[in-house]
């Protein structure tokens, strides 16, 4: 075959491919008109059918996504896509009757004799952009918002992981009508076509930097957009924190699927005097995570993809060679599984410094007092998470009430991603929108105003001609 053979026979399948996604909208959009407001009984079958498929299957599961990374501890597929996945059905599940009442309003005396509601209606067919380090949670968690919303779902999986996505394609299509719930696959190209069908809503999970193209993709269709990004989530550790125990829970949350996570403590703001102490504390507390060499480890996960690798070396690199200072427990990887690392020293013109880690890669920032490590966070993009670690209420409710984030942990890490009643979402670089629970149902849902004149109505007092008594007497009754 000729170069000029493929070019030809590359183009017709991408151009098969946009056609077969218009087709799979345009045939979600019918179906949807044919039944624009699924009542509560159809949405909870609908509900209950997505959790049977994630129960039933999670062994399969997490072994197709094991080997999309070359290696993904079961237990955390378990712990924190199939747990966390299933939590958030029920969650919709035992709250969905009363998310789908309408909500009651106050109608002031100038408008009387009225009520007034809003009825929150399905938006129509929504779209969702599913990333590579969750892709179960990240897959689940809106869909079964937007399908307790009442909408058809296409979701476009991630290239990264494709034995999964194949496999969820399977799954899904068992359980939910294509015209109903859709799953997509494909590379970088149909993900840009994707982003440009015309969706009644759009929720994209992933990098700030591909976030600007769909935003732009989706203002061509004035489609509304809920971005759920990441940034460097920094870690506050106060002179007053028990040291130990800050480490422990910094490490579990660094640690959870090698530091791939949106909310991963990216960077840990240190008092210069416990430096050493923290460092310490925290390759104490990975060799008890993980007591044997990485390389035997099957709890020890791997990084996704060779570019992901060579992305977070690079970073390691480039940070020696600036005059940073690393400190590791084992120097060399095995695989693509990534020796953890803290790094000392550290300034802003290090990559490390300047773009989310998303790996196990933790730098070390010192500071002397707590103004000086709330401005250095203010002095950067908004971050998707910030954690604080210390006791002093005051001081908690200064990094509060003077700091900006998608969320905030005291003591803890993590934790904000996976309860489904606190709404989930960043802030500037780190995101727009919202969702997770009864924010999930209302972001894909319309609230829609609803005003009730019974027949008796008093307006005709105020329609023309003006100048009359009654008017004269309503402008000095509510005009002072």
């Amino acid at each position: 075959m000729t170069a000029e053979q493929q070019l030809f026979d590359e183009k017709d399948s991408f151009d098969a491919a946009g056609l077969a996604l218009q087709q799979a909208f345009q045939q979600q959009k019918q179906a949807f008109k044919a039944q624009s407001y699924p009542g509560f009984e159809q949405r909870r079958q609908h509900l209950q059918a997505l959790y049977q498929l994630v129960a039933q299957h999670q062994d399969e599961i997490a072994a197709a996504i094991s080997r999309d990374f070359s290696n993904r501890s079961a237990d955390e597929t378990r712990l924190f896509e199939v747990m966390t996945s299933l939590n958030g059905i029920k969650h919709s599940l035992k709250h969905l009757r009363k998310w789908m009442k309408p909500s009651k309003r106050e109608v002031g005396i100038l408008f009387q004799p009225a009520s007034a509601y809003v009825m929150y209606q399905p938006l129509g067919v929504v779209g969702i952009i599913v990333p590579w380090n969750y892709p179960l949670f990240l897959a689940v968690g809106p869909l079964a918002q937007a399908l307790a919303a009442g909408n058809s779902v296409m979701l476009k999986m991630s290239e990264f992981t494709p034995e999964f996505s194949a496999l969820f394609k399977k799954l899904i299509a068992v359980e939910f009508a294509e015209s109903h719930v859709s799953v997509i696959t494909g590379d970088a190209q149909i993900a840009q076509k994707f982003t440009q069908l015309p969706f009644d809503h759009l929720l994209f999970t992933g990098a700030t930097a591909i976030a600007r193209h769909v935003l732009h993709a989706a203002a061509d269709n004035l489609t509304p957009v809920t971005l759920e990004l990441g940034g460097k989530s920094p870690v506050i550790v106060a002179q007053d924190a028990d040291l130990k125990e800050s480490a422990r829970r910094v490490a579990f949350g660094k640690t959870m699927n090698a530091g791939q996570t949106c909310v991963a403590p990216d960077y840990a703001l240190v008092h210069r005097s416990q430096q050493d102490a923290f460092i310490q504390a925290y390759f104490e507390v990975i060799q008890q995570f993980y007591p044997d060499s990485i390389r035997d480890n099957p709890d020890y996960t791997a990084i996704v993809s060779e570019r992901q690798f060579e992305r977070l070396q690079h970073y390691l690199i480039d940070a020696q060679q600036k005059g940073a200072q690393l400190i590791q427990i084992e120097a060399a990887p095995d695989g693509r599984r990534m020796p953890h690392a803290a790094v000392t020293n550290v300034s802003d013109d290090m990559a490390l410094m300047q773009n989310e880690i998303f790996g196990p890669i933790l730098p070390i920032v010192c500071y002397e007092q707590i103004d000086e490590a709330i401005a250095y966070i203010n002095a950067r993009e908004r971050p998707l998470a910030l954690y604080y670690f210390g006791y002093n209420k005051a001081e908690q409710q200064k990094v509060l009430q003077e700091t900006h984030s998608g969320g905030v942990c005291l003591n803890e890490t993590l934790m904000t991603a996976g309860m489904e009643d606190l709404p989930f979402g960043g802030i500037g670089a780190s995101g727009m929108g919202h969702y997770h629970g009864h924010e999930g149902f209302k972001t894909f849902s319309h609230a829609k105003s609803v005003f009730v004149r019974p027949k008796f109505s008093l307006m005709r007092l105020i329609y023309p001609p003006y100048g009359t008594l009654i008017q004269m007497w309503i402008y000095r009754l509510f005009l002072r």
